[in-house]
């Protein structure tokens, strides 16, 4: 099964930075249900990719 991340640490990053910002345009809008929803979603995403960045070994 193939897993849904990249196989370097600098393509990694740029996902994972990516994903971060996202989810702090959603957290400025946290009072509303769509800022909410991006806010949970894209920190979900960052969480995973962070575990899939860790296991990067270049």
């Amino acid at each position: 099964m193939a897993r849904f991340y990249v196989n370097n640490r600098r393509d990694g990053s740029r996902l994972l930075s990516s994903a971060l910002v996202i989810t702090c345009i959603g957290l400025v809008r946290f009072d509303h249900p769509a800022g909410r929803f991006v806010a949970i979603v894209a920190g979900l995403v960052s969480l995973y990719w962070w575990l899939g960045y860790r296991q990067l070994s270049q």
